[in-house]
């Protein structure tokens, strides 16, 4: 099995609801997404996949969806007033814990064409939330 793996920095704002610590409040992380594709098999150039096709997929996606936006519930209750001061926002359906975010990338990978294995989300230097499907 080949695997190859590929670092994405970006900063991002959120809230958990339904939470009574320190995270229900809005506030910001300085994020790395570690993307790990795999494959049993090398293309014709013995490559998994080349980074270049990595970054313009995926580095691009990140930095246009959630670098420097707040991700939100859709059904927060900050989201009308935080779009009526034209703030970034990315809407998503569920509470946006660090699970849910490396459940995104990874979705956006797969869509992509990606042979993503797993998506891990560090939100500080020492946390992290790791989505892999089950196999």
């Amino acid at each position: 099995m080949y695997r190859v793996s590929q670092e994405i920095d970006f900063c991002y704002g959120h809230r958990l609801l339904n939470y009574s610590g320190k995270c229900r409040h809005l506030h910001g992380h300085n994020g790395k997404a570690v993307i790990v594709l795999e494959t049993a098999k090398l293309d014709e150039r013995g490559m998994l996949v080349d980074f270049a096709d990595i970054k313009r997929s995926l580095c691009s996606w990140v930095d246009s969806q959630l670098d420097h936006r707040m991700i939100l519930c859709e059904a927060d209750p900050a989201v009308p007033f935080l779009k009526s001061l034209g703030e970034p926002l990315t809407l998503i359906q569920d509470n946006p814990t660090a699970e849910n975010i490396a459940r995104m990338i990874y979705d956006h990978a797969a869509a992509e064409g990606l042979p993503v294995a797993e998506v891990s989300l560090w939100e500080s230097p020492r946390s992290c939330a790791t989505y892999q499907p089950s196999r």
